[in-house]
């Protein structure tokens, strides 16, 4: 049987069409220079640089001269949250962080390593469905606070926090980050409608190439942030280093590719995700917390432990948690601070569809899961 990939929320294909457009800017007959070169092939490569800013800024609805390319959406995190941390501390102010206990392990680790420093966080829980409420920021704010961090779409189980109202209940020296991630492609992003202040995205969840991303910062907060990478003052100041071409050209033509798909693929991703949830609960199977996206679904069986399903199933890549805890055994943050218990969350598998998903290949899989759970009951009466 074919292998089947259902792990699009960890990692996507490079598109064919954005692999093109990445061949062309890393020869010497294309736009492989450095964009920093006072030359003709510089100038060529900076100009490839600069379209892509533009595509980015277009589908996340910024002015292109608010993206600030990173190594991708973890190194953007830290940019966002020991940036904005370092620079009130260095002022002789407090540093307060709001956020909440089912963020991605590159805002929890960076939190951390913000306490260390001397700032202080405090972490929200969030509802059974995987949400945070603009309740919760409010309730949350003192007269040290200086940035709120919240993810938009939840990895994990695909719920969507409502980032407008957060940041209307925020006052004016209070500063918004958003990890946008996961959004592109799984759920719109307006930077225009949310407010936010500082936006962390990425390259490979969308069809890109992995090794690239990028930090909105909204005009005229440059000041605000300190930057961790120091070197030639790049990119407003803010993040020193040769620009990698090929993976911006990649990001950008991959965030400008889901645009132009656009409702068609929508729709379809849709119907998948009808078609997969529908089945997975003929089956018995529950649904952990409101996936408001359209490729993540948050499966429970509550008869069988995650791993152990995983085995039965070698054809087919899922996950039972973020890639990035793969080796660590435990059960899934997400889960347990949705109040899940430790069985319940061991018990859980994420699948999350994609461009390149298929009808027939969720049929196979449902037929997959249907035989082993089968197996399982009869073994149990046996």
């Amino acid at each position: 049987m074919q292998d089947i990939y259902l792990d699009y929320a960890s990692t996507t294909p490079i598109d064919p069409l954005v692999m093109t457009r990445m061949a062309d800017a890393m020869t010497l007959d294309g736009t492989f220079a450095n964009p920093a070169s006072t030359h003709a092939f510089g100038w060529r490569a900076r100009e490839a640089v600069e379209k892509a800013r533009r595509q980015v800024a277009k589908a996340v609805g910024c002015d292109a001269r608010e993206i600030v390319w990173t190594s991708g959406a973890t190194e953007a995190d830290n940019l966002a949250i020991l940036g904005v941390a370092r620079h009130a501390l260095a002022a002789g102010r407090g540093a307060h962080l709001i956020s909440s206990t089912i963020e991605h392990k590159a805002v929890l680790d960076t939190l951390k390593q913000a306490e260390r420093e001397g700032a202080t966080v405090t972490l929200l829980a969030p509802s059974q469905q995987g949400t945070v409420s603009a309740d919760q920021v409010a309730g949350a704010l003192t007269p040290d606070t200086v940035l709120v961090s919240l993810m938009h779409l939840n990895n994990e189980v695909g719920s969507l926090n409502d980032i407008a109202a957060i940041k209307a209940v925020l006052p004016a020296p209070v500063l918004l980050h958003v990890d946008a991630a996961q959004s592109k492609g799984k759920a719109p992003i307006d930077l225009a409608a949310w407010g936010a202040d500082l936006v962390s995205l990425s390259g490979h969840k969308a069809y890109g190439p992995k090794g690239i991303g990028a930090l909105f910062v909204k005009r005229g907060l440059e000041r605000s942030l300190d930057p961790m990478i120091h070197g030639g003052g790049h990119e407003r100041g803010l993040r020193s280093g040769t620009l990698a071409t090929h993976q911006i050209v990649g990001m950008g033509e991959a965030y400008a590719l889901v645009d132009k798909l656009g409702d068609n693929e929508r729709d379809r991703l849709r119907a998948l995700k009808s078609q997969l949830t529908d089945g997975l609960l003929r089956l018995g199977v529950k649904v952990n917390g409101d996936s408001a996206c359209d490729t993540i679904v948050n499966a429970r069986f509550d008869s069988i432990d995650a791993e152990t399903l995983m085995s039965a199933l070698p054809n087919v890549a899922i996950s039972s948690g973020s890639a990035c805890n793969s080796a660590d055994l435990s059960p899934s943050h997400v889960l347990l601070g949705m109040g899940l218990t430790r069985i319940q969350a061991l018990s859980s598998l994420r699948f999350s569809i994609g461009r390149f998903t298929t009808a027939q290949q969720l049929d196979q899989v449902l037929d997959q899961l249907r035989m082993i759970l089968d197996s399982q009951i009869t073994g149990a009466r046996a």
